[in-house]
């Protein structure tokens, strides 16, 4: 079984808004249903999980009635980190999950995921225990100066670099096992930690997935304008 364990526990306080902005809508329609629905609709996805801010449960339940997100099977409180949600969520499925189940965890406000690009991550994740979606990196790196932040004298050769984002896809014995030993331990929990970085930091070697530069995350109003503008204009046909 493969599950999706999407995260929607932020208050979104850079969005400047009235409320959590994964809540937000667009063209009648909750950010948050438009991730939902690129799981929904995929073949590959058995069941949903929603972690999400506390006091919006019902609010979720709602929006995948209205919907019509039926693969959502459990809606779990968030915490007060993106590591304690996600830790959240995965403890709620133990005694659901098999261990070989593969779970993909997501960002509740990343609304433009790429059938390929999920398809990719959970084949990998199938063959190798786990895999992260990833795109190479186009610009150039430096390194500010230690004495002087205005400049530098290093830069980072951009071939050794990969930029890593959600979707990324886990065996569940290992994610499970994993978040209870960084809990235990306090690696990898703090800070703007995530899922990989834990991995990386308890020893775990990461595979790397097909990434898309679409798959942006809605941070601020300047993101959700590139969002209306991917969702108004369709594929140039003429491109090959």
């Amino acid at each position: 079984m493969n599950i999706a364990v999407i995260i929607a526990g932020g208050s979104g306080n850079r969005m400047g808004q009235d409320i959590p902005k994964q809540f937000i809508h667009l063209h009648d329609k909750p950010i948050l249903i438009y991730t939902l629905e690129g799981f929904q609709q995929h073949d590959m996805i058995d069941a949903i999980e929603v972690v999400c801010i506390d006091g919006w449960e019902a609010v979720v339940q709602a929006y995948a009635n209205q919907f019509c997100i039926d693969k959502l099977k459990w809606i779990v409180k968030g915490g007060n980190s993106a590591q304690e949600s996600i830790r959240n969520g995965i403890y709620n499925l133990e005694g659901k999950a098999s261990p070989e189940d593969v779970i993909i965890i997501h960002d509740g406000i990343r609304p433009m995921i790429d059938d390929t690009v999920l398809t990719d991550v959970i084949e990998k994740a199938q063959q190798y225990g786990n895999a992260v979606t990833s795109m190479p990196y186009n610009e150039q790196i430096f390194v500010i100066s230690k004495d002087d932040s205005d400049t530098t004298t290093q830069f980072i050769p951009r071939e050794t670099l990969r930029r890593v984002s959600t979707p990324q896809a886990y065996r569940f014995d290992l994610v499970d096992e994993k978040y209870h030993e960084a809990f235990e331990k306090e690696i990898g929990i703090y800070g703007s930690h995530y899922t990989n970085t834990m991995m990386v930091e308890l020893g775990v070697r990461l595979h790397f997935a097909k990434g898309s530069d679409k798959n942006i995350k809605l941070t601020t109003k300047d993101d959700l304008e590139l969002f209306k503008g991917y969702l108004m204009k369709g594929k140039e046909t003429w491109l090959k």
